[in-house]
């Protein structure tokens, strides 16, 4: 007989009259690894959020058992306390406290007079750390000095200490290299032998296939199956199914009747140094050429230069002592800052749509027209507010923007439609040349699709696009050709 650890019983969620959540049911055998799949906007981490108190009981209908006890979680303090700890796709580090003091943080070590053991912290927080492989780390360095996949694991560690019996997951690789990743997976199953139960959720579905014993499949806020390993087919074109609710054959739409024509954006002989060290040298003469119509990827392991890339030629957005020559439709151009990009045609999507690609408290129709506003939808320095109105319903209606209207904000939407919004708002500068750095980390497959079609599209109009991907199988399935970057330089292409 099986030992179920969580229930989850006709859990409905709804937000502003729209159901996020409707009816959704889940069971969770203790000791196992259970995925949740499902596209953006599915609901998945709605309902983890439910679990873990992050939605407090009394916001949403249905029964949550957690060892056979009806449990009413208030906060995320209540669901610490029963053993559930979430670690979400959004890091909660402090960059500017050490390892030891982010991993305890909530969680003093302290003494019986209520002051703080720095001795204890530091010891535990070694112990702590040896259970994910980072043993050889100073646990007194600031956290920011390591890199995504270490802090990745930090975070892992920091749950432990909580006694953790189930660990929840949310998009734990999706900022992963293929190493960093693996050696993550590698933990959880054994952190499955020492007994923990985890749920993770995630758009890898190789990775889904590999770690998981159970995976329960999402679409529109209804749970809509699951999957068990050695008794239900376990390909990712069975999980995809579940997924969009039909079969995807193609993941990368074929391109056709694009012509490829002269060439648009020339580099040449690149040069940048590291904008804190003006002695390290990050990108060696690089030269590069894109055509009008074609597509081209820009590989390497991550931290091989191609962002930085990416971002010192998009207005010197990165890097000092920046040197080379940029010619765009064969004529050479300065480029000191981004206005100076935009007006010369290029645009950048940066990997970091949070950050430097939306403001999230605002809405989509001014996220999408902000980069434009200047030069298409302005004159004397008045805006054309119903020209920015038919301009925002064209593109969302055109990428397929899932949203109740362009005046909802943007951070309320699902990270592949915040994708889209960010597409959409350098397609409105009507560039010559697109950037598009990881266009679709921590996004699902339809919503990849939908963005394999947009990038098509403007290789069709005539752009120049370059595709800076970490999935190879994404840069052979969408570009024409592609440059592979090594240390900073282009040792192939």
């Amino acid at each position: 007989m099986s030992d179920i650890i969580l229930e989850m019983n006709h859990i409905t969620k709804e937000f502003s009259g729209v159901k996020a959540l409707d009816d959704v049911n889940l069971k969770v055998e203790r000791g196992e690894i259970h995925a949740l799949c499902g596209e953006n906007g599915a609901g998945k981490s709605t309902l983890m959020n439910v679990l873990s108190g992050v939605y407090p009981y009394g916001t949403y209908s249905g029964d949550i058992k957690y060892n056979g006890t009806i449990c009413k979680f208030h906060n995320i303090k209540n669901s610490e306390e029963k053993g559930i700890v979430i670690i979400h796709q959004e890091l909660a580090l402090s960059p500017y406290l050490s390892i030891a003091e982010n991993m305890f943080l909530g969680n003093e070590q302290v003494s019986m007079k209520g002051v703080i053991n720095w001795t204890e912290t530091r010891k535990r927080a070694k112990e702590m750390l040896a259970k994910v492989g980072l043993e050889e780390e100073d646990v007194m360095a600031p956290v920011s000095s390591l890199g995504v996949g270490k802090q990745q694991l930090v975070e892992i560690a920091k749950a432990l200490a909580k006694k953790v019996d189930l660990l929840i997951l949310d998009e734990p690789t999706a900022a992963l290299n293929d190493e960093e990743s693996a050696q993550l997976l590698e933990i959880m199953l054994n952190l499955k032998k020492q007994g923990i139960t985890c749920i993770i959720i995630s758009h890898k579905l190789n990775e889904i296939s590999y770690v998981s014993d159970s995976i329960t499949v999402i679409r529109d806020g209804k749970t809509i199956e699951t999957l068990t390993k050695g008794k239900d087919e376990f390909t990712e074109d069975r999980i995809i199914k579940g997924m969009v609710g039909r079969e995807l054959t193609n993941r990368y739409p074929e391109r056709k009747d694009c012509k490829i024509g002269e060439v648009i954006l020339e580099v040449n002989d690149w040069n940048v140094y590291h904008p804190e060290d003006s002695s390290r040298q990050v990108l060696k003469n690089i030269s590069i050429k894109v055509r009008a119509g074609e597509v081209v990827g820009l590989a390497g392991l991550m931290g091989a230069g191609r962002t930085e890339f990416a971002m010192s030629l998009f207005g010197r957005s990165y890097g000092q002592k920046i040197s080379g020559e940029i010619k765009m439709h064969g004529k050479p151009v300065t480029i000191h800052s981004v206005k100076d990009a935009i007006d010369n045609k290029i645009a950048y999507t940066s990997e970091d749509r949070k950050t430097y690609g939306l403001v999230l408290m605002d809405d989509i129709k001014h996220n999408m027209t902000m980069a434009a506003l200047r030069t298409y939808f302005s004159k004397n320095q008045v805006v054309n507010s119903n020209e920015e109105i038919v301009e925002a319903e064209k593109y969302k209606k055109l990428i397929n923007i899932k949203a109740n209207s362009i005046n909802q904000a943007v951070g309320s939407l699902s990270g592949g439609n915040q994708q889209k919004v960010v597409l959409a708002k350098w397609m409105l500068t009507q560039p010559d040349v697109l950037i598009l750095d990881e266009p679709t980390r921590g996004i699902d497959v339809g919503a990849k699709y939908e963005i394999y079609c947009a990038i098509n599209d403007l290789a069709k109009a005539g752009k120049a696009v370059i595709v800076i991907s970490s999935e190879m199988p994404e840069v052979i399935g969408t570009c024409d050709r592609a440059y592979i970057l090594n240390e900073g330089s282009w040792p192939a292409s």
